[in-house]
């Protein structure tokens, strides 16, 4: 019963549509694959020569382990499964059952030496390989910057929050 609650929390069930998580979600062999999509660009578009982050996260719903064994794609030199500091490291376990979130402050995947401009919204192709269950091509995007610089409260169409 607990498994059929985490991949219902992950597959978006029971949201009623109020919930809208960035980044492609699919399935390859019995790896569920959910909100990858590329970090949204810190200070405009993600420039030539920079290193994107990618964030996914993966659950296993097969009978034995599987391992996450590394991504391409041809808008970066390389994609690196890199830990919390940015080190490369190798595959990444996969258990039966449990979900592998890799995101910002935690192994993830990184876009290294970026061939060509991403601005956010733009959408690339990203090809990952897992041990068992394959590979598979997917349409991501990076994701769209949804912050509010705090300092620039007279930017039209932004407004500082008023004293109570």
């Amino acid at each position: 019963m607990g498994c059929l609650a985490a991949v219902g929390g992950i597959t978006g069930c029971g949201d009623n549509g109020t919930h809208n998580p960035p980044g492609a979600n699919a399935r390859v062999g019995s790896v569920l694959i959910r909100y990858a999509h590329i970090a949204e660009p810190p200070n405009g578009p993600w420039e030539p020569g920079a290193d994107a982050p990618f964030y996914v996260w993966l659950f296993n719903q097969g009978r034995s382990t599987d391992r996450l064994l590394g991504a391409e794609t041809t808008v970066a030199r390389s994609v690196d499964i890199v830990n919390a500091d940015g080190a490369t490291q190798g595959p990444v376990a996969l258990p039966t059952g449990k979900l592998i979130e890799l995101e910002k402050g935690r192994t993830h995947l990184l876009l290294r030496d970026l061939r060509r401009q991403i601005r956010g919204g733009d959408y690339v192709w990203i090809t990952l390989r897992f041990e068992r269950a394959g590979e598979i091509a997917l349409q991501v995007h990076s994701q769209i910057p949804t912050y509010v610089d705090d300092d620039a409260t007279d930017a039209p169409g932004l407004t500082s929050p008023s004293p109570q």
